[in-house]
């Protein structure tokens, strides 16, 4: 039986979106029935209107969110009905080279599907009069309600409240993980984390959880200041420029950080990120520029200095394990998401809660459902 459901919908790029009735496709038999709680207000959706990002259009943006499980199909063995998922919008198959080795986010099994925004068979649940409409990731968060390959769906405990679980669909894994998984920062090391916004802040969390001495935050916006340093952040300034930044990283540091997170995604903070770092640290990009973004390297001076230069998708997360395991740090304490989701919105105020995020308003924005 074919649902009606209230959805944010992009049909063209630099537009508003379109919240409007669509309908909506019952679980094929690997699929799952989603009525969302809530879904987070992230920059890789605004790539996506901007058009930095390519996507197929019309499609129903959101790709963090999280919500309750109320059908499913007939061969769906990882959730069943009742239960509190979190969405993953990459999925992995479990069998192929990287899945084997325990490099799941590398999986690319599913890319076509999900960067086309259908399900696993090519095709989609949501539909207008016009004909099919896409949803971003497999996912499309920002509707009432959605039907997601069993893949994308991790079960969580329903002690955590949505609007937390929804953020570790996307900013809390990307950054946090960043720390634990791809950076390995240990206790005592000296971290910089460029870029406070919902990535940038999830990484200055992960670096406290891991005991780093110094989380030395740089902005642009002053706003910022106040959640990066409740967040664990032990200094936060605004450079004058790349080499200001790098002054005052010398005087906090006395020979450079450890480690360097670049969260922002832009090529002069890349390059930047490389000098900010002593001999013998880590740099890791975690932020993304467009595809064909490239930068310069001094190669002959990194390699006598030692730097290792990271790359860090979805905080090269295992999603089974790791949604859980920072919803129990979360509960246990130890991830003050809560402090992040100071912005709250109906679907019908998404494109109140893009501007907003746009014009630097700290933390993270989340749509809140009424399911």
């Amino acid at each position: 039986m074919i649902k009606n459901t209230e959805a944010a919908v992009l049909y063209e790029t630099n537009s508003d979106l379109v919240v409007e009735s669509l309908n909506l496709a019952v679980p094929g038999p690997t699929e799952v029935f989603v009525q969302m709680g809530a879904a987070g207000i992230c920059h890789s959706d605004v790539h996506v209107i901007s058009g930095q990002a390519k996507q197929i259009m019309p499609c129903v943006l959101g790709h963090e969110g999280a919500g309750r499980v109320t059908s499913v199909g007939e061969e769906v063995s990882r959730v069943i009905v009742g239960d509190h998922v979190v969405l993953s919008w990459l999925p992995y198959c479990k069998s192929c080279y990287h899945c084997v080795r325990g490099k799941t986010h590398l999986c690319k099994t599913f890319q076509t599907q999900v960067g086309n925004g259908t399900l696993m068979d090519g095709t989609c649940r949501f539909n207008n009069s016009s004909g099919p409409v896409r949803q971003l990731g497999s996912l499309g968060c920002w509707s009432e309600s959605v039907v997601v390959p069993e893949e994308c769906c991790v079960s969580v405990d329903k002690s955590i409240p949505f609007e937390i679980a929804a953020l570790l669909g996307c900013a809390v894994t990307t950054g946090v993980g960043a720390v634990l998984n791809r950076a390995k920062v240990k206790k005592g090391e000296t971290v910089v984390v460029i870029g406070a916004g919902g990535v940038g802040l999830s990484v200055i969390m992960g670096a406290k959880l891991q005991g780093a001495s110094k989380i030395i935050c740089i902005d642009q916006n002053k706003n910022t200041k106040k959640l990066a340093m409740e967040l664990g952040a032990t200094d936060f300034f605004i450079p004058a420029n790349n080499q200001d930044a790098h002054n005052k990283i010398i005087v906090l540091t006395s020979v450079g950080a450890d480690h360097v997170f670049e969260a922002v995604g832009k090529r002069a903070l890349q390059s930047a990120a490389i000098d900010y770092c002593c001999s013998g640290g880590t740099v890791t990009f975690v932020g993304l520029d467009s595809e064909d973004a490239t930068i310069n390297l001094q190669t002959t001076a990194i390699t006598r200095a030692e730097k290792t230069i990271l790359g860090s998708i979805y905080g090269s997360a295992c999603t089974d394990k790791d949604f859980l395991l920072y919803g129990e740090k979360f509960l246990d304490g130890d991830l003050p998401i809560n402090l992040m989701v100071n912005r709250r919105y109906k679907l019908n105020e998404i494109n109140i809660a893009i501007n907003d995020m746009l014009e630097g308003k700290p933390g993270r924005g989340v749509i809140v459902f009424d399911n």
